[in-house]
């Protein structure tokens, strides 16, 4: 329904107008709280009638509604037991004030101060009075109340901040605030603001006597002591801080064409880190935001720095010498300078810095590092009050530098917001501003999330591709990604050159490299997800080089792993290609995940399950992208060898039917494999697709072996022709766990046969043999679906025994999940 306006923020209005008299008004009212959603009947009526209900509640609710519909033609909407305000959540003021405050506030904290003032007034000036007033007796409207005065507060706070940082009037922001911190004297951040706007308006005796006499009402009041950021503002005060108004003449830091997305907490850990260090700086990849949120963090603190925030580009500086002339040239000290030799201008520097305050942002030292090294620890050496904010590749290597690894923008996983995703609002913000048309809606969300991921939410890459929009579609572009160092062109002419195209950002990268670190990182683009040391060692690459590249960037260590960018990565491979290397570096990553396969096999079947379980989910891209490249390069020897070594993996960690489809394709791989390992491939493919009830997934397989007495060849012929018998001869087995899974097909084919007894008698003897392995999670798996065939039979004391067993093995091995799941299955 449009054109409608509901107004809680105050008196109750419909389209303007109090025209609705007690109940109905009470009943809108909480229908608007939660307008487009269903509201159970029994939650109106304890709203409109919270101390009795009337003799017939819903008789008297369907009467009120009757009455609301009057004034809403097609504004309700009713269902079994509910009723639906069918309104956009925009057209109540409550949830229009609520979006409006949240994105001023996201604005705020991304830099954007003047949109920031913009969308807090409009949400403040919806306020008509008291949030509910009218209906503020009833106990539906308290906590809503509640959270809407405070969210009024924040958003007040907010305008003020913004209007300070883009420069308003600050006598009338003192004003505003003597009111504000009159009328809430305990509110920190109100007082804070106040001190800052009394600082900018050129008071700072005035915004000291304000910090003392919170502090004194502070203590008189709560014993407390004001808080560290109320403290840092008074800690600048004393040092002599100017204005803002003073300060933003100093420097020569440009406001940023584009605000920044997605880097709040990183803005905020990095400013900390400047409070407590003279030497911060910032690493990572190339294209992942350094010099972008060192501009913000700059801006940030440029308060704090009166002798000013000086940026230096380092990025086109052609050599060590020329690093402190490039410095100079920013802090526009050059016009003043002869041609001088490298100890003058230092010297120069080290005077020009000696004053107040100061910070200098170092951009793109990587190319110069030993040189910019050297420039900080001797500036930072003779400038007490100097701070100094690096952006590099890799660390300086100075005593009491502090690092920030600055990585890629998230992106949304299982069950979370994607739209609140920060990879996915950079990349709408710039495909707006690339295409008017654009909008992310629940149609494109898919899709916006996947070119995030296959960017790695790499922020340049993001960008690129959202300009690319002005040319083609989404779906597109998410279909050229493939070729990402050709799609991704175009960058802003005002950029570096560097920063212009993917392929370029890389190539800066890795062009700084000696030639056995290229080579080592080319083979380590072979590896999918995370790897680890032994493994990077297989292919020749020792745990020093890792430490090399990792100080690069080139790739992130973590937990005792390393992780490539799939940017990075594509890039690796390409020179991996060009040197005709690639085949044979897949053929040695296949090598290395067989070992750690077949190693890890024979400990899925016993008590060592969990712990290889776990080594081999850590590797769990690597196993199957070595599968891959086995089927890929016609191995069929290692793609069965490393189906049969992962199937009992694949089951527990994914399912049977991936299990089963697995097993298929590693089977019609061409190629010599020993008859024994077709054999086995044949028996559990048919084994895991029963199991899941989709034997499709075991069809058109390649004929077996010939039959040669193993058990292998017992499973085939008895799912393939039904035969409990062979299966009866084969049970008394030596091994528990091959006990275990003859069990477990003769009560899939009791099953089928529809004789449950035998099918449960089936399922108990699988759960002992697996447990007498060791093999939890296949017992666990057993009884599980034990339970599910007693319920079904209505032996509800013998499901309850085999559900505990099964949920007591499931916690154990942190696969409650799945035998939840194996029980919804079973029925």
């Amino acid at each position: 329904m449009t054109g409608v306006r509901i107004g809680l923020l105050g008196p109750t209005t419909l389209s303007g107008v109090v025209a609705l008299p007690g109940r109905p008004r009470t009943l809108l009212a909480r229908l608007a709280l939660d307008a487009g959603r269903q509201v159970a009947v029994d939650a109106l009526t304890e709203a409109v009638w919270p101390d009795r209900l009337p003799d017939h509640p819903v008789r008297a609710l369907q009467s009120l509604v009757w009455r609301l519909r009057g004034a809403l033609p097609d504004g309700l909407e009713s269902g079994q037991g509910w009723y639906r305000l069918n309104v956009e959540a925009s057209s109540v003021d409550a949830h229009l004030f609520e979006r409006l405050a949240l994105e001023g506030g996201r604005a705020l904290r991304e830099g954007r101060a003047r949109t920031s003032e913009r969308l807090l007034g409009e949400g403040l000036a919806l306020w008509r009075g008291d949030a509910l007033a009218d209906v503020a007796d009833s106990p539906f409207a308290g906590a809503a109340a509640r959270r809407l005065r405070e969210a009024r507060l924040t958003a007040t706070e907010d305008w003020i901040e913004a209007g300070l940082v883009a420069g308003a009037e600050p006598s009338r922001l003192v004003a505003l605030l003597e009111e504000h911190t009159a009328t809430h004297p305990v509110r920190e951040r109100a007082h804070g603001l106040l001190m800052r706007a009394l600082r900018a308006d050129l008071r700072p005796s005035e915004a000291l006597a304000a910090y003392e006499r919170f502090r004194v009402r502070l203590a008189d009041d709560l014993g407390a002591d004001p808080g560290p950021e109320l403290a840092a503002i008074h800690a600048a005060l004393l040092r002599g801080s100017p204005g803002a108004a003073e300060v933003r003449a100093r420097g020569n830091l440009r406001a940023p064409l584009t605000a920044i997305v997605g880097r709040e907490e990183d803005r905020r850990r990095v400013g900390e880190r400047l409070a407590g260090a003279r030497l911060v700086t910032l690493t990572g990849p190339g294209g992942v935001g350094k010099s972008r949120l060192a501009a913000a963090v700059a801006g940030d603190l440029r308060t704090g720095f009166p002798g000013g925030v000086w940026w230096a580009d380092l990025g086109a500086v052609a050599g060590d010498d020329d690093v402190p002339a490039a410095v100079a040239t920013a802090a526009g000290l050059r016009e003043s300078l002869p041609p001088s030799p490298v100890r003058d201008v230092i010297a120069r520097l080290a005077e020009a810095f000696a004053g107040p305050p100061a910070l200098i942002v170092l951009d793109g030292c990587e190319h110069v590092v030993d040189a910019a090294a050297r420039l900080a620890g001797e500036l930072l050496g003779r400038c007490p009050r100097l701070t100094v904010l690096a952006t590099s590749r890799e660390r300086l290597g100075l005593a009491g530098e502090a690092l920030w690894p600055v990585r890629p923008l998230p992106v949304p996983g299982p069950g979370e917001d994607a739209a609140a995703s920060p990879a996915v609002r950079l990349f709408a913000e710039r495909a707006a501003e690339a295409d008017p048309d654009f909008a992310l809606l629940s149609g494109n969300l898919a899709v916006v999330v996947g070119v995030c991921r296959e960017l790695d939410g790499l922020p340049l890459a993001l960008e690129l591709a959202a300009a690319r929009l002005r040319y083609v579609s989404l779906e597109q572009l998410a279909a050229r990604l493939g070729d990402r160092f050709g799609v991704l062109v175009g960058g802003s002419r005002t950029g570096s050159p560097r920063h212009r195209t993917l392929r370029a950002v890389v190539d800066w990268s890795w062009n700084l490299l000696g030639e056995p670190q290229r080579h080592h990182a080319a083979r380590l683009a072979v590896f999918a997800g995370t790897f680890s040391e032994q493994s990077a060692a297989w292919l020749g690459v020792s745990a020093e080089t890792l430490t090399e590249l990792a100080d690069r960037s080139l790739i992130a260590a973590h937990a005792g792993r390393y992780r490539m960018l799939d940017t990075i990565r594509a890039y690796g491979r390409e020179r991996l290609d060009e040197r005709g290397e690639l085949q044979a570096a897949q053929r040695e990553h296949a090598a290395c995940f067989l070992d750690l396969a077949e190693r890890a096999a024979p400990h899925l079947r016993g008590p060592g399950q969990r712990r290889w379980t776990a080594d081999l989910a850590a590797d769990r891209d690597n196993l199957l992208l070595a599968f891959h490249h086995a089927r890929e390069h016609g191995d069929a020897a290692t793609a069965l060898r490393l189906a049969l070594a992962l199937e009992a993996f694949w089951a527990g960690h994914d399912d049977h039917a991936q299990t089963a489809t697995r097993l298929r394709a590693a089977l019609l791989v061409p190629g010599p494999a020993p008859e024994s390992a077709r054999a086995a491939a044949t028996a559990w493919c048919l084994f895991h697709a029963h199991l899941c009830e989709q034997p499709a997934r075991a069809a058109d397989l390649p004929p077996a072996p010939p039959p040669n007495g193993r058990v292998e060849d017992t499973i085939i012929h008895a799912l393939t022709t039904g035969d409990l018998s062979a299966l009866a001869r084969g049970r008394p087995h030596p091994d528990p766990w091959t006990r275990g899974r003859l069990s477990v097909v003769e009560a899939m084919l009791h099953d089928r046969a529809g004789d449950a007894p035998a099918m449960r008698h089936h399922l108990a003897a699988a759960a002992r043999a697996f447990r007498e392995a060791g093999g939890g999670w296949e017992a666990a798996m057993a009884l599980a679906y034990l339970a599910a065939e007693h319920t079904r039979a209505g032996d509800h004391h013998e499901a309850g025994d085999a559900r505990t067993q099964a949920l007591a093995l499931a916690h154990d091995l942190n696969i409650t999940d799945q035998v939840r799941q194996a029980w919804a299955e079973a029925g």
